[in-house]
């Protein structure tokens, strides 16, 4: 076992001695690790194993070296035989070396001139060849700095692209250029900033001239329309051709040939149209949106531009405050609104999307609505026509120039039939003021005519036709007064100037018509009613003046269709079309000759009762004076001379006042017998009375205001006829007997007034009895009367009674 073991040990030595003699020496560490890893004191084998493997190969070598030793003596030998003849030639060498030193040492130095000089060729070459390629990179360079001296930005980075894309490449290795290269974006920043300053100057400027820009726009607008105006007048008068106006300057016919503008007033004409390019210089606008646009920096522009522009439009659309006190606020207020919108159009159609359409319409949506609230507020403060007329033509003109270059306007056109209303609102106001001025200096009484001129004068104001009339002799009188031409004369100067609202409007001759129609009968179921109801109603008009209104109205009630004849003349509208509006004017004077009707009957009854609270009746008198009472007599002679200025008035009505005065006369008169303060009366002041009603009676027999049928004016005193009767016949027995029937004689007698006044003369003979002192008598002697009285009022009682129940 023992010897197993021993030869293994060898046999493992061997192989490692082997693989130390193969392997290299850095891998001999695990080698012999692997020693100290196997048994104990295996190291002390392989190291005597080891000794015995160096002495081996000591050996080997020793037998080697004695081998060669001889042929290493014999090579030494022959070695030193050389040396001597190697130091010869040593020496040949030495000395042929100097003669070539010596003999190429003058080639050498002509040699490197040669060669110095071929390397000034190859560097000149060189630097020449490098100069080219940068000369143009400096000549570009120069270009671009001329160019920004003298603000050609567009050109400068036209030229900036080039050099950064063509030039700076083929020389980026010098220097000069990296700085070149360094410096062109800090260049594209001031362009940048340079043309966004002209920009906001160009933006500046632009907001000061929109004035001048929408004041020329609006001019050529209102030429072009008043042109138009003109030709088509000339066109319908045939042989003319019709042109088409236009703005460059020239006017172009439909045949093709040109017209120069000079055929219209010279002077006016020669001057030639400016446009908006013609008033602001738009390069910055232009240039910057370039620059911009080769910057790759186009839609900040635009959106700076249109920001801009949007608050410039919001500046432009703020009114003045006062604006609306003269025309000249609402032209400068439309003139920047125009000239904003003008060049916003240029801007549009010059260049490409900086703004659009979409923009455009936006702008003026925003603007529109603006405009139209500020003159519905502005146009409310004004109460002078004329200026709102001039306002409407305006609105016309800038309507008319800005549909011109493509923006709608129907609101604004509807918004004129709003200024219309507020125009014909001040246009009232206006006449109102003159018909009450032609009201106050009226002198109420028909006008005098002295000569036949003085007469065709009135005539030609008003259309008066009178055949009677016309017989007459001068001097005559005509009926009306002379407000009624006046009047006459101002309603159609009303319809004038409401015409001159419709003009220009775009609308039918129909439209029109119905406009001036509409407006007129305002003019007269408002104003002029008013008017007349306010004058009706005035204390210091007196019957005299009621009475010639009444007339007055009549008249112009009769003059209305004259009226229709002269509204349908200006607008040529047949008044038989469908639609066409008709004149209120008869139902207007109509009601304004019921008011005065109505306002004759309450003055004659305030003048009745005047004369009523005159009365001074002494109600305990014993016998009558045996005539009417002063007061009752003067008002019959007022009645009389009243009623005779009622000879003009229409039939019915001189007759209604006169039935409505003797009625309120009537019924005053029976007030004051039963009025309840009045305790007792004398059977004198009953014979009193009786005189004055018999008065009344007389005076409406006398057919004061002719027209009545038989005693018809004079029913209306039966009731105070029959009661008086009923007194001073004493017919009681008559008046019970009949009361009820038909045919009763005191038919009209009331129980209940008849008992009122009877217990009022009852009080009054008890009274004068006791005063007298002889009402003891009385009742012996008339015992038989009080008894009747008695019954009497008894009986009425009843009768007042039963009715009640």
């Amino acid at each position: 076992m023992a010897e197993n073991e021993t030869l293994e040990c060898i046999t493992e030595h061997e192989r490692i001695l082997q693989e130390i003699e193969s392997t290299d020496t850095a891998c001999v560490g695990p080698t012999l690790r692997s020693i100290y890893d196997d048994q104990p004191n295996a190291h002390k084998r392989f190291m005597e194993k080891l000794d015995a493997r160096i002495r081996n190969h000591d050996r080997e070598i020793e037998k080697m070296c004695n081998f060669h030793h001889q042929g290493f003596v014999d090579a030494i030998t022959e070695l030193l035989k050389v040396r001597t003849d190697a130091e010869k030639l040593m020496g040949q060498v030495t000395d042929t070396n100097r003669r070539l030193q010596e003999a190429g040492r003058e080639v050498t130095a002509q040699t490197e001139e040669v060669i110095c000089c071929r390397i000034q060729q190859r560097n000149m070459a060189t630097t020449v060849e490098k100069l080219q390629l940068c000369i143009p990179v400096l000549e570009m360079y120069s270009k671009l700095k001329e160019q920004l001296e003298s603000k050609r930005y567009y050109a400068a980075l036209k030229t900036m692209e080039q050099l950064e894309k063509v030039y700076i490449p083929r020389v980026s290795q010098y220097r000069f250029c990296q700085i070149m290269a360094e410096n062109l974006p800090r260049l594209r920043e001031e362009i940048k900033e340079i043309s966004m300053s002209d920009l906001k100057d160009f933006l500046e400027s632009i907001r000061k001239h929109s004035d001048k820009v929408g004041e020329t726009a609006m001019r050529q607008a209102q030429q072009h329309r008043t042109f138009n105006s003109a030709v088509m007048k000339q066109a319908s008068m045939g042989h003319y051709a019709k042109p088409v106006y236009s703005l460059n300057g020239r006017t172009h016919t439909h045949n093709g040939l040109m017209m120069d503008e000079d055929t219209g007033d010279e002077e006016e004409a020669d001057e030639e149209i400016l446009t908006a390019q013609d008033l602001v210089d738009f390069s910055p606008v232009y240039r910057c949106l370039h620059i911009y646009t080769v910057l790759g920096d186009r839609e900040t522009f635009e959106n700076y531009y249109r920001k801009q522009r949007k608050k410039q439009a919001r500046l432009v659309l703020q009114p003045q405050a006062n604006m609306h006190e003269t025309v000249e606020g609402y032209r400068r207020y439309f003139n920047q609104i125009v000239g904003f919108f003008v060049v916003e159009d240029h801007i549009l159609h010059a260049t490409r999307g900086l703004v659009t359409r979409a923009f455009t319409d936006e702008l003026w949506n925003m603007a529109l609505s603006k405009i139209i609230a500020v003159l519905r507020t502005h146009s409310s403060y004004c109460d002078d026509p004329d200026l709102v007329l001039e306002l409407k033509n305006l609105i016309v003109i800038f309507a008319d120039t800005l549909q011109d270059y493509g923006f709608p306007v129907n609101r604004l056109f509807d918004l004129l039939f709003e200024v219309r209303d507020q125009y014909n609102e001040t246009l009232l106001k206006k006449w109102a003021l003159v018909f009450r001025e032609i009201f106050e200096l009226d002198n109420y009484s028909p006008i005098p005519v002295e000569t036949e001129d003085e007469y065709k004068l009135v005539v030609s104001r008003f259309p008066f036709h009178d055949a009677e009339i016309e017989k007459q002799d001068f001097p005559k009188k005509l009926p009306m007064s002379q407000s009624v031409p006046q009047i006459y004369t101002q309603v159609k100067e009303f319809i004038y100037a409401s015409l001159k609202f419709s003009e220009s409007l775009h609308r039918s001759s129909t439209e029109i018509d119905d406009m001036l129609r509409k407006s007129t009968n305002l003019l007269l179921t408002r104003t002029l009613s008013s008017c007349l109801q306010n004058l009706i109603k005035k204390p210091h008009i007196g019957l005299t003046e009621l009475v010639q209104i009444i007339i007055n109205t009549t008249h112009l009630e009769q003059a209305c269709r004259y009226l229709e004849e002269f509204i349908t003349n200006i607008t040529n509208v047949s008044p038989e079309t469908v639609h066409t509006t008709r004149l209120y004017g008869l139902s207007t004077f109509k009601d304004a000759r019921h008011a005065a009707e109505g306002e004759i009957y309450t003055k004659l009854n305030q003048k009745i009762d005047e004369f009523i609270q005159l009365a001074d009746y002494e109600w305990g008198m014993a016998e009558s004076d045996g005539r009417a009472s002063g007061y009752l007599m003067d008002l019959i002679n007022f009645l009389r001379s009243t009623f005779q200025v009622f000879t003009h008035l229409p039939g019915k009505v001189a007759q209604t006042a006169c039935m409505s005065a003797c009625k309120h006369l009537s019924t005053s008169l029976m007030q004051m017998l039963l009025d309840t303060e009045l305790k007792q009366i004398s059977m004198g002041a009953i014979q009193q009375f009786n005189l004055d009603v018999i008065q009344c009676e007389l005076f409406a027999s006398s057919e004061p205001v002719p027209g009545f049928q038989g005693d018809t004016l004079q029913l209306a005193f039966i009731d105070l006829r029959q009661l008086l009767d009923l007194f001073m016949v004493w017919d009681w027995s008559t008046y019970l007997a009949d009361y009820g029937q038909p045919t009763s004689k005191y038919l009209r007698v009331n129980p209940a007034t008849a008992l009122a006044l009877l217990e009022k003369v009852y009080r009054g003979m008890k009274d004068t009895s006791k005063k007298n002192n002889i009402f003891s008598q009385f009742r012996k002697n008339d015992r038989d009367k009080q008894k009747l009285i008695e019954t009497v009022v008894k009986q009425l009682r009843s009768l007042v009674n039963g009715m009640s129940s």
